[in-house]
């Protein structure tokens, strides 16, 4: 494995990466997922991107839980469970984010479920603003649109909301659920990208006509194969527009990525998963990765098998090839 040598359109260097590992669990309801982080790293995944990759890794040691900010009463609000905490959490990170992304770094963060997003994509968000007086384009891979508002969904599980935060489609005036979150932190419906889904709420299918979100689904894929579909995403967005990818491990099929909380049969494949990483990766404009969703939890669906994944995918996505 040689170190890439694309240089990067909108990051003063290549080598410089700056991670946060989030041990949160709180936009769903299924224990597991905050142990991912460290699984991950424990598979050799920062071995993996120094050694090899030849990252500069900024990383505080940490697996961050938030123990110390979590709300002592949470309440259910507008029928979202654990807004406080997932608020206060996704707050915190947002400037955890943010604090790396000011400094040119590329940014690289390990959920934890889906939910931490609102704070990845945020703090991505205002840097690129502050730094480069450009707008942020989001590719989300997913079998789930994540799209959800508080009054649309049907579980109450935030990590199946957290783009409807994002780009202002649902927003609270309360500090405590999601009242921070501001204009320089919010992202486009137009500069939004869907690949991979497959199990949409008839709520978040409205959602997605209305705005005329670009999404394209496994019928698509399956259609126009994955060439012809990055060439579509990334064309929607263009090449004048920074990327942060955010990649939940269930938009692979079980076979690929079984020990997930929410899997779907019918996805992509690993090698699809790593071309989309790759393409991104081509394009130079990624800035920002998200990996959530992982579950080491649930072991004799295949962890191990799924943390390789993971590991896969964010070599991918950092410049890793075939050959």
């Amino acid at each position: 494995m040689d170190a890439p040598s694309l240089q990067p359109k909108f990051l003063p260097t290549r080598t410089e990466l700056g991670l946060v590992a989030v041990a949160f669990n709180g936009g769903q309801c299924q224990e597991g997922v905050e142990a991912a982080p460290m699984a991950l790293i424990e598979a050799g995944l920062i071995d993996q991107l120094k050694s090899e990759l030849e990252y500069n890794v900024h990383y505080d040691g940490q697996v961050h839980s938030y123990t110390d900010i979590m709300p002592k009463e949470d309440p259910d609000y507008r029928g979202m469970k654990k807004p406080r905490a997932v608020s206060a959490v996704t707050q915190k990170l947002s400037q955890q984010v943010y604090e790396h992304a000011k400094e040119g770094r590329f940014v690289l963060t390990l959920g934890g479920d889906h939910s931490i997003a609102v704070g990845t994509i945020s703090g991505t968000a205002k840097a690129t603003k502050e730094r480069l007086g450009r707008d942020l384009a989001v590719i989300w891979v997913d079998a789930h649109a994540d799209i959800n508002t508080p009054e649309t969904s049907e579980s109450g599980n935030i990590h199946g909301m957290p783009v409807a935060f994002l780009t202002g489609l649902a927003k609270d005036d309360n500090e405590q659920t999601f009242g921070w979150i501001k204009d320089d932190q919010r992202v486009s419906v137009k500069k939004l990208v869907y690949i991979g889904l497959r199990d949409i709420d008839s709520g978040e299918k409205k959602i997605l006509r209305e705005n005329g979100i670009k999404a394209f689904s496994m019928h698509d894929i399956d259609r126009h194969g994955i060439g012809k579909i990055m060439d579509m995403a990334l064309g929607w967005i263009g090449s004048d527009t920074p990327i942060h990818l955010s990649f939940d491990v269930d938009a692979l099929d079980p076979m690929w990525a079984p020990s997930t909380g929410t899997p779907v049969r019918g996805g992509l494949t690993l090698r699809e998963g790593d071309f989309i990483a790759e393409c991104v990766h081509e394009t130079g404009s990624l800035i920002a990765m998200d990996l959530v969703e992982v579950n080491p939890s649930l072991e004799s669906e295949g962890a191990s098998e799924t943390i390789r994944a993971g590991c896969s995918l964010v070599r991918c996505a950092l410049g890793d090839t075939l050959l």
